[in-house]
């Protein structure tokens, strides 16, 4: 099963850095989004990141323009059908990804793979929306896509063997490491990490650091490069609060329920990076 050509659904942060690492491998990629100014966004952030890293010498003028070559926007969702490989990155809902995989079911050809880069929620689920649920996998990306070399490949209960060798062997060419795990709510990355961003907020909700305290134990002290409330705020408040209410439903466990002033910010609209201020302001 040999994937030569690609679709990436939602060209946020997560969907351009994956456009951008298989363009940069000489995959055929197309990147869509429903929303025009975030597709223009999109495309422009992987021009951006490409040329910075031809000024910082990680990458040559040629293989700058040989990724932007294999790189397009698509004008609708239908040229999916094209494709051999659709990796979905939009919203973590399953509200929104399910009729989106129930669409792409139907303008995709059989033999196309269909991919959720969801960080959380079940892929076995998604796939019922299918026809195709032996096709359906999960490939969920780390934050930045073009520098973590980690891919979670996650096996929904019916997927194809010969699925999870092509996004195996998917991965390696784009120069990740590919782990597989189980199909449970979190996997591994978000079932440890949104326990300890959640125990930070906490501390800070409780009084016992500030953000920069508790962020300074953690990259000093545990050598983390990044503490856990900045690394939230790069996430999105309201992403973190969305992985942790999938981990307390699928669990049921009370180590996973949402620190109040999670909820808070969130309610307030401070998000993060992407809104200006979470736990830190960013002008």
């Amino acid at each position: 099963m040999d994937i030569r050509s690609v679709m990436v659904v939602g060209a946020g942060q997560m969907g351009s850095g994956i456009a951008q690492v298989m363009a940069r491998s000489g995959l055929e990629t197309l990147l869509f989004d429903s929303n025009a100014a975030a597709l223009e966004h999109g495309m422009a952030k992987i021009r951006k990141n490409l040329e910075r890293d031809v000024e910082k010498g990680r990458l040559s003028a040629a293989d700058r323009d040989a990724a932007l070559g294999c790189l397009r926007a698509a004008p609708g969702l239908d040229a999916a059908g094209s494709t051999d490989l659709v990796v979905e990155a939009v919203v973590e809902t399953m509200d929104v990804k399910g009729p989106l995989f129930q669409v792409l079911d139907e303008i995709c050809p059989p033999a196309t793979i269909l991919a959720s880069n969801t960080s959380s929620l079940p892929i076995t689920r998604l796939a019922s929306a299918t026809s195709r649920p032996q096709k359906v996998v999960g490939m969920h990306f780390m934050n930045p896509v073009p520098v973590m070399s980690l891919v979670e490949l996650i096996r929904g209960l019916l997927t194809d063997d010969a699925v999870c060798q092509a996004i195996t062997a998917l991965g390696k060419r784009l120069g990740k490491t590919v782990v597989e795990v189980r199909d449970v709510p979190g996997f591994v990355s978000n079932r440890v990490l949104q326990v300890m961003i959640n125990e930070a907020i906490f501390c800070v909700y409780e009084g016992v650091a500030t953000p920069e305290g508790v962020d300074t134990v953690m990259r000093l002290g545990m050598n983390h490069p990044m503490g856990p409330l900045a690394l939230a705020d790069l996430i999105g408040l309201d992403t973190v609060l969305s992985i942790l209410e999938i981990l307390y439903e699928g669990y049921g466990d009370p180590k996973f329920r949402p620190c109040p002033l999670l909820r808070q910010y969130v309610a307030a609209g401070l998000l993060g990076r992407k809104s200006g201020r979470g736990f830190y302001d960013y002008p």
